[in-house]
């Protein structure tokens, strides 16, 4: 009679039946995951996942840890192991702010925290980490906090397009988010009937239009820095084929496709002399301002600005009356589409509301 353990040994139940799935329906759930952390645990499971894991095609890269060190470094790779003081980011703005808008050029900085410019990454960059998987097509790093400090209530959001440099920005802030819990609120909180889409006197004369250049200013730094930081991993990854970068705090994400991946390769990257990061081209920018929207979910935004901003090298910003056939659409859609929620209603509101053109130089 055959032992127990015997029998347990030749039993056909006793093979691995992982073994009995196809690499590419494996690969498949690991496109799935997609977490790096988690994919770096599947790896360790066998030798058989610790090959496929690298071949996955979907990467996420959660970036949750901040560490400020003193000295300054050089290593262009995303390796957030040094702190970009906020002091340096508000004597960019004071120089930036003096020098390339027209005719704003009194506007100062008005002030600064010791927030850093960008989060930074304790042990390793995100380059080091992806250097292993060489099949990379939709790739996303998210910073665990957004870049531009800003006051208590204020709401800044940020979306850019780059190729080799910016191709397209839009900007939507406000000074509060108000929740209306009744009809007395919203009457006693919306504007008057007075307001007929124009920006009123007091906007310039009372420090809003130099904010909204700050915020404008500020929220071209951090994308074109975040751009300039993610030169190493475009480069290591040709089979890139979308590349998006946010932050946990949902204020400003980066956005790169196939062609402008390509662009990215192709063409040479121009760095901005000052700092860090790709320098901006002289750009148009249609402003858009209601001093009180009301938004859905009981919400209100009051100071609600859009700014929406183009290369003038293109001719064509913000989905206005200068665009023309596809090149129109393309801008309006990217503008529409570029918030979620209460604040992609926000932005259609502000684009029936009338616009001011402003221009700036490249910095």
């Amino acid at each position: 009679m055959q032992s127990k353990s015997k029998i347990h040994a030749d039993s056909p139940f006793h093979e691995d039946q992982f073994d009995r799935i196809p690499d590419p329906l494996i690969l498949q759930i690991l496109n799935n995951v997609a977490d790096i952390r988690a994919l770096g645990r599947c790896s360790a499971v066998s030798k058989r996942f610790n090959s496929l894991v690298p071949l996955v095609h979907d990467v996420y890269v959660k970036i949750d840890r901040v560490v400020t060190v003193e000295g300054d470094t050089s290593d262009d790779s995303l390796n957030l192991s040094s702190s970009k003081p906020r002091n340096l980011f508000s004597h960019l703005l004071k120089f930036l702010l003096l020098t390339i808008l027209k005719p704003f050029h009194n506007l100062q900085n008005p002030g600064s925290s010791n927030k850093p410019l960008l989060p930074q990454l304790s042990h390793h960059s995100p380059a080091q980490v992806l250097k292993n998987f060489t099949h990379v097509r939709n790739l996303r790093i998210e910073l665990p906090a957004g870049d531009v400090g800003t006051e208590d209530g204020v709401v800044l959001k940020w979306r850019a397009e780059f190729g080799s440099t910016l191709e397209n920005c839009v900007i939507l802030g406000g000074t509060r988010i108000d929740r209306k819990l009744n009809l007395s609120d919203q009457d006693s909180s919306s504007p008057s009937g007075e307001d007929n889409g124009s920006i009123p006197e007091s906007f310039y004369t009372n420090g809003g239009l130099k904010l909204r250049v700050v915020w404008t200013i500020s929220s071209l730094i951090a994308a074109s820095t975040r751009h300039y930081l993610l030169k190493p991993i475009i480069k290591d990854h040709p089979t890139l084929r979308s590349l998006v970068l946010t932050d946990a705090d949902g204020q400003g994400t980066l956005s790169m496709g196939a062609e402008q991946l390509r662009e990215f390769r192709e063409k040479p990257l121009a760095a901005s002399a000052s700092a860090n990061r790709t320098q901006v081209p002289a750009s148009n920018m249609k402003l858009r301002y209601a001093s009180y929207l009301e938004l859905p979910e009981g919400m209100g935004m009051q100071g609600a600005t859009l700014v929406a901003i183009r290369p003038s090298s293109e001719g064509c910003v913000g989905g206005g009356s200068g665009c023309h056939g596809s090149s129109r659409k393309e801008i309006e859609a990217f503008v529409c589409s570029a918030f979620d929620g209460p604040f992609r209603a926000a932005v259609k509101a502000l684009l029936k509301r009338k616009t001011y053109l402003l221009e700036m130089n490249g910095f």
